[in-house]
């Protein structure tokens, strides 16, 4: 297996933050929990309700086999 390094800067994310709160026709917003494990594994489950997203977050990173959990509004 051959392992590519890329050289030079890296730019800034091409997003940047939407504005989700001026959005009237939004009823309510969705938040993306992404668990990251220590096995290279990814998982993500969205929620609509934010303190859901929370525990759910939280509960994952007690767990000794989750590296990070991180949540992101998606809409």
């Amino acid at each position: 297996m051959v392992n590519v390094t890329k050289s030079g800067t890296k730019k800034g994310s091409g997003r940047g933050k939407s504005s989700f709160a001026k959005d009237r026709r939004r009823k309510h917003h969705h938040y993306l929990v992404s668990v990251y494990y220590a096995d290279g594994e990814k998982f993500g489950r969205v929620y609509t309700d934010k303190e859901k997203a929370s525990r759910f977050a939280e509960r994952q990173r007690r767990s000794p086999v989750v590296k990070s959990a991180r949540i992101t509004q998606v809409s």
